[in-house]
C-alpha cells in the first residue's frame, strides 16, 4: 500500500517515552490505514539522552518507523519541518513526544482531513482537561486570548501538539522558530479553512517540559509582531489559469 499520512513526532530528551509513543501511533494508525498505508517519522532533535540510540533499536519492532536525526538542536519547529519535509503521505500528523496526546485522536483526525473537502488545510487539535499547572492553564488562556484576539485564528489552544495537516500546504508556509505556535493563522493566510477538534490531554509521565511561561512570553512578544506583519503584506492573485 502506498504511504497516505505520515505522523511526524519531533523529540528531544525523551528517552523515557519515544519508544512508548512510536508504538502507540502503531496500534492506532494501522487500525485506520492499514500496513504500509502510514509511517512513523520520529525526529530527534540532537537529544543529549538515549533517545536516538532507543528509536534506532525499536525500528525492528515497529516497520513503519523512519528516524530521522539533527547535527544541531534547533527546537520543535525545525524538527517538525524536517519531518514533513522527509514525508511520504499527503497528509502529515504532528504529535508531542513525551506521550501526552493520544495516539488515538491523531488517527482520528487525520481520518477527518483525509475525508474533508479540498479547502480544508488543516484539522487542528484543542484540548480538553487539560493535564497542565494552574499557572501554565493560566499563562495559555492569556497567550492564547490575546493572540486570537490580533490574528483572529479562531484557535483556542494553539499549544496542542495535535495538528493534521495536507503535506502540500505546510509547505506554503513562512518558515521560522517557533511557527508552529502560529500554524492556525499561517494557513489562514493561505486560505484554508481550518476545523477544530477535541481532544485527550495526559500527565507526562516521564522526562521534563521543554517550556516555561516566562519562555513562552517572550516567544508571543517577539513572534507575534511579525506574523502580524505578514498577513498585512499578503496579496491573493486569486484563481490562478493556464492559457
Amino acid at each position: 500500500m502506498p504511504v497516505t499520512v505520515s505522523a511526524v513526532v519531533p523529540v528531544y530528551n525523551e528517552e523515557g517515552a519515544c519508544v512508548q509513543v512510536a508504538r502507540e501511533i502503531e496500534a492506532e494508525f494501522s487500525k485506520l490505514f492499514g500496513i504500509g498505508g502510514y509511517e512513523i517519522l520520529m525526529v530527534d532533535d540532537a537529544s543529549r539522552d538515549d533517545t536516538h540510540a532507543r528509536l534506532v533499536a525499536s525500528k525492528a519492532d515497529i516497520p513503519a518507523l523512519r528516524v530521522l536525526r539533527h547535527a544541531k538542536n534547533v527546537g520543535k519547529s525545525g524538527a517538525m519541518r524536517s519531518g514533513v519535509f522527509a514525508a511520504k503521505g499527503d497528509i502529515v500528523v504532528t504529535l508531542d513526544g513525551d506521550g501526552q496526546n493520544p495516539a488515538a485522536d491523531a488517527a482520528r483526525m487525520a481520518r477527518i482531513l483525509s475525508e474533508a473537502a479540498p479547502e480544508v488545510g488543516m484539522v487542528a487539535g484543542q484540548r480538553r482537561n487539560r493535564q497542565d499547572t494552574a499557572s501554565k492553564k493560566w499563562a495559555s488562556r492569556w497567550a492564547n486570548s490575546i493572540r486570537k484576539s490580533l490574528l483572529n485564528d479562531k484557535a483556542d489552544d494553539t499549544g496542542c501538539g495535535l495538528k493534521a495537516l495536507r503535506r502540500e500546504v505546510f509547505l506554503r508556509l513562512p518558515y521560522f522558530d517557533q511557527m508552529h505556535r502560529y500554524l492556525p493563522s499561517l494557513v489562514t493566510r493561505e486560505g484554508f479553512e481550518i476545523l477544530f477538534e477535541p481532544v485527550d490531554d495526559r500527565l507526562r509521565t516521564t522526562g521534563q517540559s521543554k517550556y516555561t511561561n516566562i519562555g513562552r512570553l517572550a516567544v508571543a512578544l517577539s513572534d507575534l509582531p511579525g506574523v502580524m506583519w505578514l498577513n498585512r503584506r499578503l496579496r491573493r492573485p486569486g484563481y490562478v489559469s493556464e492559457s
